[in-house]
């Protein structure tokens, strides 16, 4: 039985820090708001034992600028993880306006697995490839 990957969440409202010269939230602001999104859904979905023997470093991020965002705007940025290979994973994210539920920003990443001692790619076992799923 296939169990559907964990759409994870996070809220957040632009600031004047996420604006470029042009008055819209800066496009290096959404690789952080990826990168940060992916982090924390480790972080709260993963045992301290994990926490501890591995960590994710990105590989590759296609992204997608489809709207802008403003000052003030409410953003939802939604994630979750699609197929896992021997020591990568994919990982979709999206940005949409909360209020309007458009799709800001897509972007799809690739995140490899490393030991965290060795710093060396490490297989993805069936206890990390259910993580980021629906309990």
């Amino acid at each position: 039985m296939v169990v559907p990957a964990e759409i994870f969440t996070q809220k957040r409202t632009v600031t004047k820090d996420d604006l470029d010269d042009l008055e819209h939230v800066n496009n290096v602001r959404y690789v952080q708001w990826i990168q940060d999104i992916a982090k924390e859904h480790w972080e709260v979905r993963a045992t301290q034992q994990l926490k501890k023997e591995f960590i994710w470093v990105v590989i590759r991020h296609e992204i997608d600028y489809k709207k802008q965002a403003f000052l003030g705007d409410e953003i939802l940025i939604e994630t979750y993880v699609g197929e896992t290979t021997f020591v990568t994973s994919e990982r979709f994210v999206n940005v949409k306006n909360a209020q309007t539920n458009e799709v800001l920003v897509a972007a799809k990443s690739m995140w490899c697995l490393l030991d965290s001692k060795s710093k060396r790619p490490t297989k993805i076992t069936e206890d990390l490839r259910t993580v980021f799923h629906k309990q």
